[in-house]
């Protein structure tokens, strides 16, 4: 019986990384370009905005990891801030005072820690991703709730910036399980 080995040279070895790399970079790309398209649709109904960003967030921790999700939400908080109109309110370093802010910084860590906990073993099963999906959407809105505080005072803080979303995130929750599968297999 004859065994065949596979020898690949340096230059093949450079072409196959720079390759992962691309692919990487346009994943991370196409996540930041999603978050900004979901920013976009958008219910106005007071100091924050419904949107199906989260949706898109935690979808990118699951599919891409802990750092390439990170990334791909950090893309998109520079490029909002750079002046590109992505954000559900527009866009440019005055958005740093906006009152919704903190939500975005919540993408970030949101994205992270669901890539995390997937790479951990914990997309193993609806139990775990669905406390996984929690632990992101707990990322979000603690930071937006934290950065949304001096804007509206202790007294409004739940019903302006947490109860209003609790049904829709639950959906949100509900059509992220389809991909669930995915986080196993990792594209």
């Amino acid at each position: 019986m004859q065994v065949k080995t596979l020898t690949l040279s340096g230059s093949t070895l450079s072409n196959i990384k720079a390759l992962s790399f691309a692919k990487d970079l346009v994943l991370v790309l196409i996540f930041a370009v999603l978050t900004g398209i979901s920013a976009q649709f958008k219910i106005e109904i007071g100091a924050v905005p419904i949107t199906m960003q989260t949706f898109v967030v935690l979808l990118s921790g699951i599919l891409l990891g802990s750092k390439k999700g990170a990334a791909s939400q950090a893309t998109y908080l520079f490029m909002g801030l750079s002046g590109l109109p992505w954000f559900a309110r527009g866009g440019g370093l005055a958005y740093f005072l906006s009152p919704t802010f903190g939500y975005i910084l919540g993408f970030v860590l949101a994205a992270f820690l669901t890539g995390l906990l997937v790479e951990k073993g914990w997309g193993k099963n609806i139990g775990t991703m669905i406390s996984t999906l929690l632990v992101g959407e707990g990322a979000i809105y603690s930071l937006g709730l934290l950065w949304l505080y001096p804007f509206v005072g202790p007294e409004k803080l739940l019903i302006v910036g947490l109860y209003p979303f609790v049904v829709g995130e639950f959906l949100k929750l509900l059509l992220i399980i389809p991909f669930l599968r995915f986080s196993r297999e990792k594209i």
